[in-house]
């Protein structure tokens, strides 16, 4: 099977792929996130146990501790999951580890409600045990996502430099600047591919582009040159870096 990938179309209506994360990476990224709850849960029934074991300890407070440790810890164990995928935006500790990321059939990050649902369709994913369902629809599937993201609309992408790190910066950029999140990514789509383009195609694509989102632009006289155009994006966007 030829590598998966996702391909969405950006605002500049040029089109992105993104590779698909395959079974080995989704395995890998859920046993790291695994082992963290795992350990989290464990570290607070130890913190429990040593508690009841101090001298003079009343043990209707022993007790206490011993069923509010139990409920800590397991709700450690459940929640570990959807609580650090929305907190993340889909970049859990184990999915940040393994270079991968949750999107959403266009690309964005998903929302709350696609990453609960993902999640609560876990219950049917693990089953008989140890994520056979979920592990068998994953080698099947085109895009190699389980059931979970099927219902949910997601799907788990290599986030390298090609995938993740250009929509990191988007962010990264939208707050630097006084443009929209729609604009922001309408200008950063055009400088992320300005050396690919064709030397006239991104200069008409430069000048289109200022025209609509920079009211302080000026088009008469002679045309500005390519760098003047670039250097005049890139303030848009509030950064001096070049990609």
């Amino acid at each position: 099977m030829a590598d998966a990938v996702l391909t969405v179309r950006s605002l500049t209506g040029v089109e992105m792929t993104l590779p698909v994360a395959g079974p080995g990476m989704r395995s890998y990224a859920f046993l790291i996130d695994w082992q963290i709850r795992l350990l989290g849960a464990l570290a607070v029934l130890l913190i429990v146990v040593l508690l009841r074991l101090l001298p003079g300890l009343p043990k209707p407070l022993g007790a206490h501790l011993l069923v509010g440790g139990g409920i800590v810890a397991l709700s450690i164990y459940l929640l570990y999951q959807p609580v650090a995928e929305i907190v993340t935006r889909g970049r859990t500790p184990g999915l940040r580890t393994a270079g991968a990321r949750i999107v959403t059939l266009e690309g964005t990050t998903p929302g709350v409600g696609s990453l609960l649902i993902r999640n609560v369709f876990r219950l049917i994913d693990a089953l008989p045990l140890c994520y056979v369902v979920g592990l068998i629809t994953c080698m099947l599937t085109e895009r190699h996502v389980r059931l979970g993201d099927i219902v949910a609309g997601t799907v788990m992408v290599c986030a390298a430099e090609a995938a993740g790190a250009p929509l990191e910066r988007l962010v990264l950029h939208a707050q630097r600047s006084a443009l929209t999140p729609d604009t922001a990514e309408l200008v950063h789509d055009l400088l992320e591919r300005f050396n690919t383009l064709a030397p006239a195609q991104r200069t008409a694509l430069a000048l289109a582009v200022l025209r609509k989102v920079d009211p302080d632009f000026d088009v008469s006289g002679t045309a500005p040159e390519e760098g003047a155009l670039r250097a005049r994006l890139e303030a848009l966007l509030g950064s001096v870096e070049r990609s």
